[in-house]
């Protein structure tokens, strides 16, 4: 059901709507976007702002909002997604989906990672709407669904052109109202080992997972490339799967196990298969299935120091400039652009895909100051 129509001496309680969107579970997988884009949909045209939803496959779908500026600054995109990590094995400690308020904090999964973002960049967008003269460019609304599934919806983005409108990037995951500008490159690779299968009461063949984990034992001692990096820490190997075999009493012909490697920007990831290859024996292929390029900003660039200057004056404190190991959708919607990106988000940079995740009230609050204060005078 659509929203009521509001007037600009309502008000849009950020708080209260990140309650509302805890509520609705958006664990990926599976996903389900399409509800909650309904609610955020609903939610944007009430409040008089441009949107529209692409369900670009069935329950995935994204939302994309606009304020409306005078057309002499390229669009700020402020982008957050929709979907959240699962609530995984370990107990909460009160139910993941309820939304609560407790000592200040709003409690479920999704909260800081990042539907808080989605709630304060709607805020955001609902003050700018109230401006008696129009910013100078457009403010976008990039709300994304299967960010954990491999950025699917920011890549939906790119296909339907919506890079070629971006200005600068302000991403909205939890960075402590720190800024983050740069995110390391995930490559993600799949090693087969072959072998020869045999009953183990006879002829015990050539076990492939035997022949898999000499070879991955043998990873640690590899030397990936490691260029130093004012922000980023050094390249990372870990093996996240494996499986082989058929029965308990056949030799396994057929062992895989996926792999994932984080470097620095620069690295051409072709070059990190073929050293994870040579280091391989000849029952071993190893293949790229996927990769994400580093995407990085300059420190001291305009939009990062307007960034900082805002966070600065909400907390007092100079923010600490960072980069982090994981991958945002700024690995898609600024990948081969030549346009400033910002991380600035309400929570904790270690709350993502924790149990009892939370966010702190006063910092949704801040969050939306934040962004009102960079998009007035990014495009001023």
């Amino acid at each position: 059901m659509t929203s009521t129509t509001k007037t600009a001496g309502d008000d849009f309680d950020p708080v209260a709507f990140l309650q509302r969107l805890v509520a609705m579970e958006t664990c990926d997988p599976p996903g389900r976007e399409i509800e909650i884009a309904t609610v955020v949909l609903d939610e944007l045209r009430a409040w008089g702002i441009e949107a529209e939803i692409d369900e670009f496959a069935p329950g995935r779908a994204n939302v994309l909002g606009r304020v409306p500026g005078a057309g002499a600054k390229p669009p700020l995109v402020l982008s957050a997604h929709l979907d959240t990590v699962p609530v995984g094995a370990v107990p909460w400690s009160f139910p993941p989906f309820s939304g609560a308020i407790r000592d200040g904090r709003v409690l479920g999964r999704g909260t800081a990672d990042m539907k808080s973002a989605v709630a304060a960049m709607i805020a955001t967008a609902v003050e700018l709407t109230k401006r008696s003269t129009p910013l100078a460019g457009d403010v976008l609304l990039a709300f994304s669904a299967g960010e954990s599934s491999n950025c699917l919806g920011a890549k939906r983005f790119v296909e339907r052109g919506f890079q070629k409108r971006i200005g600068a990037l302000l991403i909205g995951e939890p960075s402590s109202l720190d800024v983050i500008v740069a995110e390391k490159a995930a490559l993600w690779l799949r090693a087969t080992a072959r072998g020869r299968s045999g009953h183990v009461s006879g002829d015990p063949g050539v076990n492939a997972i035997r022949v898999m984990i000499d070879y991955l034992n043998g990873l640690d001692a590899l030397a990936l490339p490691a260029p130093e990096h004012p922000l980023l820490d050094g390249p990372t190997l870990r093996v996240g799967t494996i499986s082989g075999g058929s029965a308990v009493n056949v030799t396994p012909d057929t062992c895989t196990a996926e792999i994932d490697v984080r470097l620095a920007p620069g690295i051409d990831p072709q070059s990190v298969v073929a050293l994870l290859q040579s280091a391989a024996p000849a029952e071993i292929t190893v293949e790229m299935t996927d990769f994400k390029p580093a995407v990085e900003s300059a420190p001291d660039s305009p939009f990062v120091t307007l960034c900082a200057e805002a966070c600065r004056a909400e907390t007092n404190r100079a923010p600490a400039i960072k980069g982090v190991s994981y991958f945002s959708d700024a690995t898609v919607l600024a990948a081969g652009l030549d346009v400033p990106f910002a991380i600035v988000g309400p929570g904790d940079l270690g709350m993502s895909g924790q149990p009892d995740e939370s966010v702190s009230v006063d910092n949704v609050l801040a969050v939306v100051r934040i962004y009102q204060r960079v998009a007035e005078r990014w495009l001023a």
